[in-house]
């Protein structure tokens, strides 16, 4: 019997990234890999290229909604999931690495490195609020906001209340940009201040705020958006 020319490419292809990772790959490639993992019976090659030609990029792939990447045909509920399962555990995987040192978050770049992970495929403006207690260690750093790809609703009064629960002496607000320009807009200047006054209010330092985007951030402190009254952070 004719043995068809995908007999076998499973297999190789496995057997490629366990040699090398995935160098060389091309996104097809990589996509289609996955694919292995919840299509078992199928030539997922094609599929891969007809998931890149409607979205646009393997990050895009990655980062499209399971009801988007099921009008692709081929695709189910299960490689749906699979597919958004992927950035969701890299962005746990970056974040479990960024807190397991229990070390003082005592500079700029500190606290950048620990908050990074936290926008790990984030498609969405997402705000974070980080609580530090007196030795400047993390207590947690809860969500307080989400919004679309240009704007993230902030409640004050929340904020205020996740601070003291968390018994912090000091926070810092981050959240990012996903349109990959990490300067602060007049909006978020205007909300730090609002932030700050009603943190300052229950003895609470807003140390600094944060704005991530594309693997990079900008310090509202070090750039001379925003100034606290009183910080234990050095930088």
């Amino acid at each position: 019997m004719k043995k068809s020319v995908h007999d076998g490419h499973r297999d190789r292809l496995r057997q490629r990234f366990a040699k090398d990772g995935l160098d060389g790959f091309t996104d097809v490639q990589v996509l289609e890999l996955l694919l292995f993992y919840c299509i078992p019976r199928q030539d997922t090659n094609e599929l891969a290229h007809r998931l890149l030609t409607q979205f646009g990029s393997l990050s895009q792939v990655l980062e499209t909604s399971p009801e988007e990447l099921k009008t692709v045909s081929g695709i189910g509920d299960n490689a749906a999931t699979f597919l958004r399962l992927i950035p969701a555990v890299a962005r746990y995987y970056a974040v479990d690495r960024g807190s397991r040192n229990d070390a003082p978050l005592l500079t700029t770049e500190d606290l950048g490195r620990y908050l990074m992970g936290y926008f790990e495929g984030q498609s969405n403006e997402t705000v974070y609020l980080l609580c530090l207690d007196a030795k400047c260690k993390a207590l947690c750093c809860p969500k307080i906001g989400e919004g679309s790809v240009n704007s993230a609703g902030v409640p004050v009064r929340r904020v205020v209340e996740m601070a003291l629960g968390a018994n912090a002496t000091t926070v810092v607000l981050a959240h990012n940009h996903p349109s990959g320009i990490a300067l602060p807009s007049g909006e978020d200047v205007q909300t730090t201040r609002r932030i700050a006054a009603a943190l300052d209010a229950v003895e609470v330092t807003l140390a600094d705020h944060l704005v991530f985007a594309d693997g990079d951030f900008v310090s509202m402190l070090q750039s001379g958006y925003y100034r606290p009254g009183n910080c234990r952070l050095t930088y």
